[in-house]
């Protein structure tokens, strides 16, 4: 079984004794005093440049959604119905009202 190696942008091929070795060289450079201050610097930059894509990406879904909302609500005014007419000279006649139905009361029996 072979394990997959992990590739950069410019380092093909880093595993297990390439890691190791690059964790050695730091650990010389810095000191053991001073690894976990760095891991938790990094550590916040990471969480900084997430926080700051994930605005990014909120922005680019607004500014995409703005226009397909207002075209939405254009084509909904133009698809319903307008209460007054279109053309100044058309004039359309008001609907008649019903005239409301009988009841037994108002009928007259000869008696």
């Amino acid at each position: 079984m072979q394990i997959p190696f992990l590739t950069l942008a410019f380092i093909e091929g880093i595993g297990g004794p390439e890691l190791m070795m690059i964790f050695f060289v730091v650990l010389l450079l810095f000191g053991g005093e001073k690894l976990p201050g760095l891991a938790r610097g990094l550590g916040k930059s990471v969480r900084e440049f997430k926080k700051a894509t994930a605005g990014a990406e909120e922005e680019i879904r607004k500014a995409i959604a703005e226009p397909i909302e207002a075209a939405k609500r254009e084509l909904k005014a133009v698809a319903e119905p307008e209460a007054t007419p279109k053309h100044p000279f058309v004039v359309t006649a008001p609907e008649k009202k019903a005239a409301p139905a009988a009841t037994p009361q108002d009928i007259e029996h000869p008696s």
